[in-house]
């Protein structure tokens, strides 16, 4: 057996012990309920592409705390049909929504798409959460101490929102979408997956938020923000980990229902593949990895197929 082939092995049968919440289903229940409670009071207004055949709309809906939160509607209207099944798009972190012409792959196969600008990050979407202490460098130690003020909370529960939202539009069968995106993408898409969205499939490539407490301390990513916080306010580490514990995928993959595709790199650094497995191999429902042994943070060239076969299964 090769070294690559007894890693993988070894990777399969990674189940490290977690940091279980004793309160985590009241937890989710409260948020959930929170989620939907507040109307979406979402808009859409027609915006210029060069796609032919596309319509295309600029989106403000509201998250739980009345920020708007910002995204792209495309409809492959080229198609005529009267219905389209969609993909929910989160993109990576200090990233944004994209451009429409981003997801042209996705509209030539027949799919609708909804990207959000993840809440105070390089989008159009702010932030107004309230913040009653500081944070470190980025985003992810605001509110850092409470999993109930929690970033990772608002960015959640936007995410559950885009999905409510797109099935309430009338071009949308809403048997017939899911969620993609990777790194913190892949992580909103896994985890949203879990704790209650309404969707049927998701694509997490490459997924952040995953064995959360570990990789803090092992990763080079945006986790190392939260490292930082812990490096400044030592005795402040177990009220951390605590917090996070709520919103880590490996915690809570036992309850996806749904058909997941997820894709890791060998030499990753930003999401180790430890981190990875230790929730894809939680994940109890029909699952599909795709490793990239030589890959780092990144997928291969050939991936985009893979995704789009993948999402043809379930929707075609």
């Amino acid at each position: 057996m090769t070294f690559i082939e007894t890693r993988i092995k070894d990777l399969h049968a990674h189940f490290p012990d977690l940091n279980v919440p004793k309160d985590l289903d009241a937890f989710w229940t409260d948020v959930l309920a929170e989620t939907r409670r507040k109307p979406l009071s979402g808009t859409r207004q027609a915006m210029d592409t060069p796609l032919l055949g596309v319509a295309a709309y600029e989106v403000v809906y509201l998250g739980i705390d009345g920020t708007p939160i910002h995204g792209n509607y495309l409809v492959p209207e080229f198609l005529g049909k009267e219905r389209y099944p969609c993909i929910v798009q989160y993109h990576g972190y200090t990233g944004s929504r994209g451009m429409p012409e981003n997801f042209a792959h996705y509209l030539l196969s027949g799919l609708a798409v909804f990207s959000i600008d993840v809440r105070g990050q390089g989008g159009a979407t702010g932030d107004l959460a309230p913040l009653e202490g500081g944070q470190v460098k980025g985003w992810v130690t605001r509110g850092i101490t409470d999993p109930h003020k929690s970033y990772y909370k608002s960015y959640i529960t936007d995410a559950i929102r885009a999905i409510d939202w797109v099935l309430e539009q009338p071009e949308i069968d809403p048997a017939r979408v899911g969620v993609a995106g990777g790194s913190q993408g892949g992580g909103l898409a896994l985890i949203v997956s879990a704790v209650g969205g309404r969707h049927s499939f998701a694509v997490a490539d490459i997924p952040n938020l995953c064995y959360l407490d570990w990789a803090v301390f092992n990763t080079t990513g945006s986790l190392t923000e939260i490292a930082d916080y812990i490096g400044r306010y030592p005795d402040q580490m177990e009220t951390v980990l605590n917090t996070i514990s709520y919103f880590d995928n490996a915690v809570l993959a036992d309850r996806i229902k749904i058909p997941v595709l997820v894709s890791v790199g060998l030499k990753d650094t930003v999401c180790p593949p430890e981190a990875v497995f230790a929730a894809y191999n939680r994940i109890q429902s029909q699952k599909q990895i795709e490793i990239f042994p030589s890959h780092a943070h990144a997928t291969g060239p050939k991936h985009v197929r893979t995704v789009l076969e993948f999402i043809r299964r379930q929707v075609f």
